[in-house]
């Protein structure tokens, strides 16, 4: 299988899987993937496709334009707004994931949406999360896509204030771990907030200890991971290679 076909592959399965887990929202939300060494082209779901539904076939192919260059539908606008002006600033991001999941999404709506360091996971992300807090309204030109790509900087996170997350990664199975794991961080630290309770937070030279650990694992163990679900996909509803 060429490296494209792969791509498009795990990408229609990072939709089902994010459908699967609740990630999802409607219609809405979009996942992106930048052709490796083709800066202005990038595969993104088709509107109006519900995720549990996406195939490898039905994914588009667009141009830094906006136009459809391989596959059947149209790219809707906030979807390409806000991805291709992340593609094209951040050539690291390779895979762009952007959901309002329901945890995470829940810590961008409070005064201090910051990710704390009161748990394992959380640490994964120790000061790799950079925060936007001047909603906008609707993604609908590319110079908010650009605000959006300029606040993000080296960071793996945007938490979107009011709005959303956004994960960026340099493959489609280390970005589709953090987003998973971003929400069960943002779960467990919405419950610790529900209890009233003081925050135990960690030291940071435990946190930066342990986040060094993670990153050099993360390859190995986000493959491990998604190679995981995969095998649920194809057992449960391989069309989704077609």
């Amino acid at each position: 299988m060429d490296s494209i076909q792969q791509a498009r592959v795990d990408l229609a399965a990072a939709h089902r899987l994010a459908a699967r887990y609740g990630y999802h929202e409607g219609v809405c939300n979009h996942f992106s993937y930048a052709i490796p060494d083709m800066d202005d082209r990038f595969l993104l779901s088709p509107y109006g496709v519900h995720w549990s539904q996406v195939r490898a076939s039905d994914l588009l192919l667009v141009n830094a334009n906006g136009e459809v260059i391989e596959g059947n539908g149209h790219a809707e606008t906030s979807a390409f707004c806000i991805h291709a002006a992340v593609h094209l600033a951040h050539p690291r991001a390779a895979c762009v994931l952007h959901t309002h999941m329901p945890y995470a999404t829940a810590l961008t709506s409070l005064e201090n949406s910051e990710i704390l360091p009161i748990s394992q996971n959380s640490l994964r992300f120790y000061q790799d999360v950079a925060y936007d807090n001047d909603y906008g309204g609707l993604v609908h030109d590319m110079e908010e896509g650009a605000r959006l790509a300029s606040n993000i900087g080296n960071k793996r996170v945007l938490m979107l204030g009011n709005h959303g997350v956004m994960v960026v990664g340099p493959s489609i199975h280390q970005a589709f771990d953090d987003l998973y794991y971003l929400e069960r961080t943002a779960e467990l630290q919405v419950l610790a907030y529900s209890t009233g309770k003081p925050l135990r937070l960690m030291g940071e030279n435990l946190a930066r200890h342990t986040k060094t650990q993670f990153d050099e694992e993360r390859d190995r163990y986000s493959r491990i991971h998604f190679d995981g679900l995969l095998r649920i996909l194809d057992q449960e509803s391989p069309e989704f290679r077609n």
